[in-house]
């Protein structure tokens, strides 16, 4: 009895080892099969030109200054085209500008090495991307879908393939620019005439800068201290904060912070979200930073340009 017993345990488990070999599993005490799901996997081409292209995205755009008559002028901004996967018909990534991180899908032609990626069209700064692959460069042009709702509807597209890599070590450049041209402010001055005798008053335009601290402290990898903190400008607080988020990638909205990490050539922008990236370290020096940053203030002077 216990012979045929195990005779009868070894044909199921043969059985049952074959049905999933082959795909499909009988249920016990019933005629029905589950079959394997059929699933078709669409294979990728040209791996080789995945990856972070950044660099140029110029175009004319109508200046509306605080005082003054509008005008035309060339500005040059910088953006990321990221392309993720390319398979035979489709081509998907993104495209990041300014703080905005938009999807895009298209199609890649493999005799001229030309790609047509559009943006989803449901935000006003969508458009669509017609450039050209030439080894690790990519050029060519960008359409607003909506002409009217953008500053610059036609840009003109220059970039190089770069490779993102976080590192603690990252600073800026000690030769940088540390004036934040972006954010002026008038201050009326005073001065005594020699040959009156009486003051007059002028209102003058002034820029707020940095101080030699953003090269020396670095909130990636020393734990800040109130101490050394203290006696910071403002903008050196919001550039020591923001030197952590420029390491992991962020793309920066505010003109101020982009100027600033542009002028190295290892901030590649890559996500407009890096919080869960940051070290539990780097978490607590910004949670310090925010807290003097509330009650810092600037220090401004004239700059010429």
């Amino acid at each position: 009895m216990k012979i045929l017993n195990y005779t009868l345990v070894s044909i199921l488990v043969v059985s049952l080892l074959s049905c999933k070999k082959d795909g499909k599993m009988t249920e016990t005490g019933k005629d029905s099969v589950i079959a394997k799901k059929d699933s078709v996997v669409v294979p990728e081409i040209h791996k080789e030109y995945y990856g972070i292209y950044m660099g140029d995205f110029a175009g004319k755009e109508m200046i509306t200054p605080e005082e003054g008559e509008q005008y035309e002028d060339f500005v040059n901004k910088r953006i990321s085209l990221k392309i993720n996967r390319i398979t035979k018909d489709s081509v998907y990534g993104q495209s990041i500008v300014n703080g905005n991180q938009r999807p895009f899908r298209g199609v890649f032609n493999e005799g001229t090495k030309s790609f047509v990626l559009d943006e989803p069209g449901n935000d006003k700064t969508d458009g669509r991307f017609e450039v050209k692959l030439s080894g690790d460069s990519i050029t060519g042009k960008w359409n607003a879908f909506n002409k009217t709702a953008v500053k610059s509807p036609l840009k003109t597209i220059k970039l190089s393939k770069k490779e993102f890599v976080y590192n603690p070590n990252f600073m800026l450049d000690e030769d940088s620019d540390l004036v934040d041209w972006s954010n002026p402010k008038s201050f009326v001055e005073k001065y005594k005439d020699e040959e009156t005798g009486k003051t007059e008053s002028y209102t003058t335009s002034k820029n707020r800068a940095a101080s030699d601290a953003i090269f020396k402290i670095n909130a990636s990898k020393q734990k800040l201290t109130e101490k050394e903190l203290k006696n910071l400008r403002k903008l050196d607080l919001e550039i020591i904060k923001n030197s952590v988020f420029a390491r992991h990638g962020y793309s920066f909205k505010k003109e101020t912070y982009r100027y600033f990490f542009e002028q190295t050539d290892w901030y590649i922008p890559v996500s407009n979200n890096v919080d869960q990236e940051l070290s539990p370290m780097e978490k607590e020096n910004v949670a310090l930073l925010n807290r003097f940053i509330k009650y810092a203030e600037d220090k401004y002077d004239s700059f010429g340009r």
